[in-house]
């Protein structure tokens, strides 16, 4: 059996890509990580990021997450919920500019016991490993007829349950 023949192409190619598969089949869900593209239009006079465009890739990280989990506005319509937000904020650490390669991720930093209330964090890093900005947001879930807060569905627990967890996770307990 020589170095070309399929068997050992076959045996080679498992060899050196079991472990990529085995890891992203079997691996708990530890990060959800988003590249983003940054437009002109993002673009201060300064020629870095304007400030509101992070909170805006905050949302774009958050709803892709909700949406590849079965959690999209139809599913929130239907079941008359929606998300609203208490407080947002972000930090900034470097700024952002054009020729930057740019990703966010999403965690769970607090969160009711039935998910009801939560707070998540989003970094933002440039190039690989710099951060660029922690955006955080306190937020819970809102019945859409009713205008009160409301416990989501099954499926968003589910979602939540599944979302990658800050190293600081904590349960938000009920007040006696």
């Amino acid at each position: 059996m020589g170095l070309t023949s399929p068997v050992f192409l076959t045996k080679a190619l498992l060899s050196a890509l079991w472990p990529l598969l085995v890891v992203d089949y079997l691996a708990p869900m530890n990060s959800f990580t988003l590249p983003v593209e940054i437009r002109w239009s993002d673009l201060d006079p300064n020629f870095h990021l304007r400030h509101s465009v992070y909170y805006d890739l905050g949302a774009y990280s958050r709803i892709n997450y909700l949406n590849r989990h079965g959690i999209t506005a139809g599913f929130m319509r239907e079941h008359h919920f929606g998300p609203i937000i208490f407080r947002e904020e972000a930090l900034f650490r470097k700024e952002l500019k054009l020729e930057d390669s740019v990703t966010i991720d999403v965690s769970l930093m607090k969160a009711s016991r039935d998910f009801g209330k939560w707070t998540m964090q989003h970094n933002i890093y440039k190039n690989g490993d710099t951060l660029s900005a922690i955006i955080t947001l306190d937020g819970a879930w809102i019945d859409i007829e009713k205008r009160k807060l409301t416990i989501p569905p099954a499926k968003v627990m589910e979602g939540f349950e599944e979302m990658p967890k800050a190293v600081s996770f904590e349960w938000i307990e009920k007040k006696a």
